[in-house]
């Protein structure tokens, strides 16, 4: 049972909104690309575990504190006896393990995710403890690629490699152990605890006025969409939306972007640019929104 949906992070987010409407640097770049590949394969490990037939409470994303430190959970499955913690890993390529080391091949070392999974694991405990719940621990990497090949492989490691997921799946879906009501709040606890605003240090800086205006493609993210008629299109991919829904989203961009700004009839036409009906910006916003202010001062909440 899914007990907590995983949501896109703001960062991520964020930069997405920027790629398409900003150049980024290569850092930038190479930071939104790893975050979107790892949500990617987080995204395929949920389709996975949503098929759990077992009595099991499925936490996904959270983000935790102990002792002023953070520290993050790709997935958490709770079931009667045990806690179930995965580091889901979406590498892909051909890599090989050696003294405690990961290399990609032909020989560039990269963070080894069993150190991040070792102090999740003992953070986890702790804050646990502090909550009087006590119970085992069971963690896990899970490299969820099929392109994903691990050379050296070590049998003593916790590394659910990608011909193996089902399998371990399949074993866990065998448990025909109950939960009850103590399982319930334990998992109710972590969600009260998850912190929904983490402090992003990592995004760029950026102003409205650097920004291309128009409406990005819902489906490919470029920002070649123009308006016709009642709906807008992508001369990249041709996807087509309704109108109402393409301003909606690309309202909903500006929020999330310039969360301080105020939303006005001038500014979202300005920021759609292609619908040229600055009286149908207006009507759209009216019929979503609630109205506040009078003549000039009106905006939009």
């Amino acid at each position: 049972m899914i007990y907590k949906p995983r949501m896109e992070s703001i960062e991520l987010l964020i930069l997405k909104a920027l790629d398409s409407r900003i150049c980024l640097s290569s850092k930038v770049k190479q930071l939104y690309f790893n975050l979107k590949k790892g949500y990617e394969g987080e995204i395929l490990f949920d389709s996975l575990t949503e098929q759990l037939q077992c009595e099991c409470l499925i936490l996904n994303d959270l983000l935790l504190k102990q002792n002023n430190t953070l520290f993050q959970i790709d997935s958490l499955i709770i079931m009667s006896d045990t806690i179930y913690l995965f580091e889901v890993k979406n590498y892909e390529g051909n890599y090989y393990y050696e003294s405690d080391k990961l290399y990609k091949i032909p020989k560039s070392e990269i963070n080894n995710p069993l150190i991040q999974l070792i102090r999740s694991e003992s953070l986890l405990r702790q804050f646990l403890h502090s909550l009087g719940i006590t119970i085992p621990i069971h963690s896990s990497i899970v490299y969820i690629n099929p392109e994903f090949t691990l050379y050296q492989t070590p049998l003593d490691k916790p590394f659910i490699l990608p011909t193996q997921v089902n399998s371990f799946l399949k074993k866990l879906n065998k448990s025909s152990t109950k939960l009850n009501e103590k399982h319930n709040r334990m998992a109710d606890k972590l969600i009260l605890h998850h912190i929904q605003d983490p402090p992003f240090n990592q995004l760029p800086s950026y102003k409205y006025e650097e920004m291309h205006k128009g409406i990005t493609c819902v489906n490919c993210t470029s920002i070649t969409v123009s308006n016709m008629g009642k709906i807008c299109i992508c001369h990249k991919c041709g996807f087509e939306e309704a109108v109402e829904a393409a301003v909606m989203r690309s309202v909903e961009e500006y929020k999330l972007l310039f969360p301080e700004k105020k939303v006005t009839t001038n500014i979202i036409h300005e920021w759609c640019k292609v619908v040229k009906s600055k009286k149908r910006i207006r009507r759209i916003l009216s019929e979503n929104f609630k109205i506040m202010g009078v003549r000039q001062w009106t905006y939009y909440e």
